[in-house]
């Protein structure tokens, strides 16, 4: 069976509103943005017609904004306006998650959707996430969100939306991956997951009728349950439980690395 390929639904218009108001949030905050990506469903690879758009962004500041016994905001937020939702980190901010490691910023690297990318600064970014034991923090991560999001919406439900079925499938789909590519960190996209972990014919079948549906039907759709895909959810979710305790973190110090990186980047000329 061939593989489910990734298909961007951003229009050239939504991506010109985006970077304009990108441009407008740089002047106004005084800031430079490192790379500004798409999150949420358009990038995972599994969007409805009417799906928000989620831009995400990492940002630096002048060099003398950070010498000061006051911290300042770390965090940049725009007020939602309509199905467009824009927030950001500031660069120390996000090196520090970076070296916990983070999974929702590790994710923000993979994207398939870039407004921004700035590839020097990027690379040496991705370089150094990989160097950190990834294993343990995305076990627990999408073990607590997949559980989670079971519980609250589909373990008690005949009939589901079809985007809170993807919610719970993603998660387990990323702790198969790693269980299956320890040393590789999990893609954002759900294509790309779905290709790097041997799925059976039978559920690769049912989540090529469900992205179907799911891009034809509003994020209200519902559908009725999916035995194959309960199943794989729970055991997914069931299997990553028993290997944990065997998952290790790098012991490796990366801050001074994280410390050189972040100090090349606020005085850097990028």
């Amino acid at each position: 069976m061939s593989k489910i390929e990734f298909v961007s639904t951003l229009s050239p218009d939504m991506r010109e509103t985006i970077l304009a108001k990108l441009n407008e949030l740089e002047a106004a905050n005084g800031v430079k943005i490192i790379f500004a990506i798409e999150s949420g469903s358009r990038a995972w690879g599994f969007p409805s017609p009417d799906s928000d758009y989620d831009a995400r962004f990492v940002y630096a500041r002048h060099a003398d904004w950070y010498l000061s016994i006051s911290p300042g905001r770390d965090v940049i937020e725009l007020p939602i306006e309509g199905d467009l939702d824009i927030n950001g980190w500031d660069i120390k901010k996000a090196l520090g998650l970076l070296l916990k490691p983070n999974p929702v910023l590790l994710e923000w690297l993979s994207s398939p959707i870039h407004y921004v990318w700035n590839d020097e600064v990027c690379s040496k970014l991705k370089a150094l996430g990989e160097r950190v034991g990834h294993g343990p923090s995305c076990l627990h991560h999408y073990l607590n969100l997949g559980e989670n999001l079971w519980k609250r919406h589909l373990k008690d439900e005949e009939d589901v939306k079809i985007k809170r079925y993807f919610y719970v499938l993603r998660p387990a789909m990323a702790l198969r991956w790693v269980r299956m590519r320890p040393d590789e960190i999990p893609p954002m996209n759900f294509q790309d997951l779905m290709a790097g972990v041997d799925l059976d014919a039978d559920l690769t079948e049912e989540l090529r009728r469900l992205l179907i549906s799911k891009s034809e039907t509003n994020e209200l759709g519902f559908a009725p349950r999916i035995p194959v895909l309960d199943r794989f959810v729970l055991d997914e979710y069931e299997k990553a439980k028993q290997v944990l305790p065997d998952f290790r973190a790098s012991r490796e110090d990366l801050r001074p690395d994280a410390d050189m990186l972040f100090r090349e980047i606020i005085k850097g000329d990028w």
